[in-house]
């Protein structure tokens, strides 16, 4: 089968460690499925495991991929959660300590076929196309975990997203004014703030400018470049949910501002089968849809991940089989 794989690490070029071509068949154990993949969607996650962040050499080569749509040996049509939790594990797979997403330990879904337990498969409605479905396991379960999970916010709040324009931001922003939030963004890009209006964003601002009020609660993904501003935008008592940290993972903490105000920081991974679920029927019923920066063939993946790697993305990139 035709599949995308990283096949080195390289921390400083990780593009030369993505190789395009022919991989086994790959064979499903007991209580495993086949998917025959649609379309997969791009995450950051997949230019990090090229960098060798997350994954051991001895992984290597493996098939890249979180995000998946596809249908199984049944020819039913599903969406693939993509944490693998321990068979004996019960509850929130996100807390298994032995959890893993696929692409860690197990092949991704950049490839013709993947397989996965089959109680990480999702009905997908006919409502959703393959290239909206292919995006919601990863970045918009993250957002969706991160606003109502994690974040506990509650209609007419306000949130602020940081780096509005990846996949994760994008989904917040979408994701927050379908649930009654005032929603707020941030961008360096003039281009990216007048997309994320245009996506229903309240009010978008530059990057670290002072707001015209505090916040209920801050979307971070971006890291060490916003971290500071995350915490000066927050009103006493403010959550700040970060799931990510695409510009550097050790900011200034500026303790005394959290204790002092009571502040809570909390992180949050991915999603649950349940919360999936729940997304798929959002989705379904609201009428809310993925932001798709581009659709392009599994063949030409490379310029895909030339794209993220730029910082050129207003939503996601997806691969089409």
């Amino acid at each position: 089968m035709f599949a995308v794989t990283a096949a080195r690490f390289n921390a400083d070029d990780p593009l030369s460690g993505l190789e395009l071509g022919e991989r086994p068949d790959p064979a499903a154990p007991d209580g495993w499925a086949t998917v025959t993949v649609k379309a997969a969607s791009l995450n950051h996650h997949d230019l990090w495991t090229l960098r060798g962040v997350g994954i051991r050499e001895d992984r290597l080569p493996i098939v890249l991929g979180c995000d998946g749509a596809g249908v199984d040996e049944n020819g039913d049509e599903v969406v693939i959660h993509s944490v693998i939790s321990d068979p004996d594990w019960l509850g929130d797979e996100t807390l298994d300590p032995r959890r893993s997403l696929l692409s860690e330990k197990y092949d991704g879904t950049f490839a013709e076929k993947v397989v996965v337990p089959r109680r990480n498969l999702v009905p997908k409605p006919p409502e959703l196309s393959w290239e909206e479905a292919a995006c919601l396991p990863t970045a918009w379960l993250t957002a969706y975990r991160m606003l109502f999970t994690q974040g506990g916010v509650q209609p007419g709040d306000t949130v602020l997203v940081q780096g509005a324009g990846g996949g994760v931001a994008t989904a917040l922003i979408v994701l927050g004014k379908a649930a009654g939030l005032r929603v707020w963004a941030t961008s360096g890009s003039e281009a990216k703030r007048k997309r994320a209006l245009d996506l229903g964003a309240d009010a978008v601002f530059e990057r670290g400018a002072k707001l015209p009020d505090r916040v209920d609660a801050v979307m971070e993904t971006v890291g060490a470049a916003t971290w500071g501003h995350s915490l000066r935008a927050l009103r006493p008592g403010g959550t700040l949910v970060v799931s990510g940290a695409t510009s550097g993972f050790n900011p200034s903490a500026e303790l005394n501002r959290v204790f002092f105000l009571q502040l809570r920081v909390v992180g949050s991974t991915m999603g649950t089968r349940d919360e999936l679920g729940k997304l798929v029927k959002l989705c379904q019923t609201a009428g809310v849809r993925p932001v798709i920066d581009e659709v392009m063939p599994l063949t030409e993946a490379r310029r895909g991940f030339e794209k993220m790697a730029r910082g050129e993305l207003f939503g996601k990139i997806v691969f089409t089989l």
